[in-house]
This record gives structure tokens, C-alpha cells and sequence, in this order.
């Protein structure tokens, strides 16, 4: 039986603020267990939480840019939560008000776009992590308190490869805000995944199952294809699906059931009492719009219709911020877009990998590779001229003008000192002549390796070649 495929996503990202979002305890990625709390983290009696607000601005910019409802009454609830990875026995979280609503996002999927609706954006404090041993279980309170927001979407996605891109170009959103690194393998940003599966065409929706903790955007889809196929198989057998909790496992890439899930948990919401409704005022939304950056949707429109750039380039650009960033600021400077853009995400990011380096590292001025560019466009240097100064670019930091004059690379572009040199070639070589008379093509090859010898590798190639063709036919 054929099935359509219901698949609705919700990511937790952790927001880069320098404090945790009811605390003033300070927060860095990696620290010392148990060194980035106070006591209100640890719930000492008689302590009370007080609301980040800069991670209220980061949550208003995130609503703007995914086209959201912004709610400017903040309001949260108490989610009882009884567990040891949060210690004062219950989560601040916004269940009933969140702070954005009704937004969506386009994505891009076999050469279609598709709009998926998001039904929610809501603020939330962590949990602390946990380290289950042998023995005992320990816990490292540093996480306890930071900072979430939960996208929650609507049930608008239809197979793994849309759900990959959907969660792919949220990351991009998240970075180029600038509200989280939101690197999956550090836990800063985790995905669960709610998919069901209903006859083609039907109006009902299947039993549906969560996959847990997702930690990569491949894990994403690889688990919603298994799912798909297990559920299928289950189904097309008459069997029923059992609505459940699984997990991906990534070395048998399937999922495995954890728990049952009969209906939904009590977690007894009610709510919170110690943190009084706050209004957001027009200004505040006015001043994170106004401070919005450019976002990978503006800069594709950019990049397709001011540069002419490929979508291949383009989206090869937009996956890393750095690398777009970049590419702006070169642009400043640079002729030909097409021309920087091969530079940049062949040459200089080969090279970067090479030495085992990254684009945010990179030592090498964007508008010095602007001008090394410029150079290839006007034909001063060869692109194998400016494979060699892009290399001791990197070694030296000189800048690229510099370089060329140094070695004495400026390349031969006149007519007339060309036409002297294939001259010279062609009355020492008349056997390549006959040869490429008779269609012996690698003649021609032969030739301007003559000529590039002559030249001590100076020639312009193109025109050599088109010069030498020309040659060779009057003879």
C-alpha cells in the first residue's frame, strides 16, 4: 500500500548569551564541571529567578526572521519536572504563551521550494547534563539553566530529505543572527522528530511515533527513512503502530523503542509564580529589527540576481556564514563574482583545508584575494600563476601585487611578442606542423609547451592557443 508520510520536527537550541536565562551565573561551552552556577541554579531555598533580557532580544529576532506572531506579553509556566538533571524539581517554560506564533520558512528540495509553517517559538531554561556510569550516574549542573528556545513546526514535512533541509537552513538562520552556534554535536542544538504514516490520500493522521535527542542533520534523515520503512512494513503485515519513544541508533542506523507513550505525561503546568508578566515594549522589537543581519534568504536573492551566481554557488556560499561574509567584503573590491567565488570555495578553502585550517581562521584579507581575482580577470597572472601566489599568499601574508612583481609573473598578453615566439616554435617544429595537418591533435599541446618555455610559463594561454590555431592554418 502506498502511504503518505507526516513529519513534524522540534529543535531545541541553547542561545549563546554570556548568563543563563534566570541567573546571573556566567555561561561558557566546555567548562569545568559544576564551575558555572550559583544558587539559584543548585535551588537554594529562598532564592528567586530574574529573566535574561538579552535572551528575550535573540528569541525576538529569531520570531522576525522566521515571519512570526510576536506575543509582547511574556508569560511562563511551571513545568513539574521531577528529575535529577534539573534540582529544583521543576522547568520555567512558556507552554501556554510562547512568544512567537504562526510563522514559517521556505525551503528547498529537488529543485522545488516548499513553505513549511512553524506553529511555535517558545523560551525555556536547560537541564543539567548527565553521566551514566557503571556504578553510579554523576552530574554536571553547568547546563542547568541555559538559555532555550523550542521551534516547534507543524506537521508539514513529508520525508527525510525535507526535514534535512528545513533543519539545515534553521542553523543558518540561528548563525547568522548570531543567537547560536548551534552545533549539533555539541548538544547546542537537538532535534526530536514526530512521524506517523496515513493511507495516500487519506484525511487521517497514523499513530504517531518520537524519535528522541537527534544529533546530526544526516541522523535526521537517516532515521525518518527507517521509520518510514518500518512502519510500512508494519502496516502493509495489518499490524498496528504502537505510539512510542525511540531512539536512533547510529551503528545499526535504526530505531529502537525506549518507552511506551499510552497518552500525554502530567507535568501539572500551572503558572510560574515568582516571575510576574512582562510587557515588551514597541521599541525593543524596533531596536532588534533595525539590527537584523542580512539573512541567508536576502543574500541568495543577492547573490542570483546582482552577481548571476549559480543556486550551486550561491547555497555552497550561504551553508557557512564566514564564508558569505567573506565573499562580501571581497566583493568590495573584486570585478568578476563568478571568478572570486571559484577562488574562494576551490583555491583558498582547498588550501585552507590543506593545512588544516577553516574560512574564521583564515590569516589571508579578503581584499587581497580580491585583488589576486582582479589580477586572474585582466589577465595579468594565468590561473596557474595564481595557484602559485595564492599559496605563498598563505606562507607569507604578502599581498598579492607584491608577489607577482617579486617573481616576475606578470603574464604575456601582447599580440605582437606572442606572434614573434609562435613564429619561432612553428620554424623549429615543421614535423608538429604536418602532424596537426594530418589531425594529430596533441601537436597543438606540444606546441605551447614550446611556447610556455619560451615564455619561462609567462603566456597567456589563451591567447597563445588562439594565436598559434590561427598560425597554423595560414601555414
Amino acid at each position: 500500500m502506498n502511504y503518505d508520510v507526516v513529519v513534524g520536527l522540534e529543535i531545541h537550541l541553547e542561545l549563546n548569551t554570556k548568563t543563563k536565562m534566570f541567573s546571573g551565573a556566567p555561561y561558557k561551552f566546555k567548562s569545568e564541571a559544576n564551575t558555572c552556577i550559583n544558587e539559584v541554579d543548585i535551588a537554594l531555598p529562598g532564592t528567586l529567578p530574574c529573566l535574561n533580557k538579552e535572551a528575550v532580544k535573540k528569541a525576538i529576532s529569531l520570531c522576525l526572521a522566521l515571519n512570526m506572531n510576536i506575543d509582547q506579553l511574556i508569560r511562563f509556566d511551571r513545568k513539574n519536572y521531577y528529575y535529577s538533571d534539573l534540582p529544583k524539581g521543576f522547568q520555567i517554560t512558556q507552554q501556554f504563551h510562547p512568544i512567537g506564533s504562526h510563522g514559517h520558512l521556505d525551503i528547498y528540495v529537488e529543485n522545488e521550494y516548499k513553505t513549511i509553517r512553524i506553529n511555535r517559538v517558545h523560551m525555556e531554561e536547560d537541564t543539567a547534563k548527565q553521566f551514566h556510569l557503571k556504578d553510579v550516574s554523576l552530574i554536571d549542573y553547568n547546563r542547568a539553566g541555559v538559555p532555550l528556545l523550542e521551534i516547534v513546526s507543524e506537521p508539514d514535512l513529508s520525508s527525510g530529505k525535507e526535514a534535512s533541509a528545513y533543519i539545515e537552513k534553521l542553523r543558518q538562520t540561528f548563525t547568522y543572527l548570531g543567537i547560536s552556534l548551534a552545533r549539533m554535536e555539541d548538544g547546542e542544538m537537538r532535534c526530536d522528530v514526530n512521524i506517523s504514516l496515513k493511507p495516500k490520500g487519506s484525511d487521517v493522521f497514523g499513530t504517531k511515533v518520537e524519535i528522541k535527542n537527534i544529533n546530526s542533520i544526516s541522523n535526521v534523515k537517516d532515521a525518518i527513512d527507517y521509520e518510514i520503512k518500518r512502519q510500512s512494513e508494519l502496516l502493509d503485515k495489518g499490524e498496528k503502530i504502537i505510539q512510542e519513544t525511540r531512539r536512533f541508533d547510529e551503528a545499526s542506523m535504526t530505531t529502537i523503542s525506549m518507552r511506551l507513550k499510552e497518552g500525554a505525561v502530567d507535568y501539572k503546568y500551572f503558572p510560574e509564580p515568582n516571575i510576574f508578566p512582562i510587557r515588551i515594549p514597541d521599541s525593543m522589537i524596533e531596536e532588534v529589527r533595525a539590527n537584523m543581519p542580512e539573512l541567508p534568504d536576502q543574500k541568495s536573492k543577492r547573490y542570483l540576481h546582482d552577481y548571476n551566481l549559480s543556486e550551486y554557488d550561491a547555497n555552497v556560499l550561504l551553508a557557512n556564514k564566514y564564508l558569505a561574509n567573506y565573499f562580501d567584503e571581497a566583493m568590495k573590491i573584486a570585478k568578476n563574482p563568478k571568478l572570486l567565488c571559484n577562488l574562494l570555495t576551490s583555491e583558498l578553502i582547498g588550501l585552507l583545508t590543506k593545512n588544516n585550517s577553516s574560512i574564521e581562521d583564515c590569516k589571508i584579507a579578503p581584499k587581497d584575494l580580491a585583488s589576486l581575482s582582479n589580477l586572474l580577470e585582466d589577465n595579468i597572472i594565468s590561473s596557474k600563476q595564481g595557484k602559485m601566489v595564492l599559496e605563498e599568499m598563505y606562507n607569507t601574508l604578502k599581498d598579492p601585487e607584491s608577489i607577482v612583481k617579486e617573481k616576475n609573473m606578470v603574464q604575456v598578453s601582447n599580440e605582437d611578442e606572442l606572434l614573434n615566439i609562435i613564429n619561432e616554435v612553428l620554424d623549429e617544429n615543421p614535423k608538429s606542423i604536418e602532424d596537426f595537418k594530418n589531425g594529430k591533435d596533441r601537436a597543438i599541446g606540444f606546441m605551447i609547451g614550446q611556447i610556455m618555455k619560451k615564455t619561462k610559463g609567462q603566456a597567456n594561454p589563451k591567447l597563445a592557443n588562439d594565436l598559434l590555431t590561427k598560425k597554423l592554418m595560414e601555414r
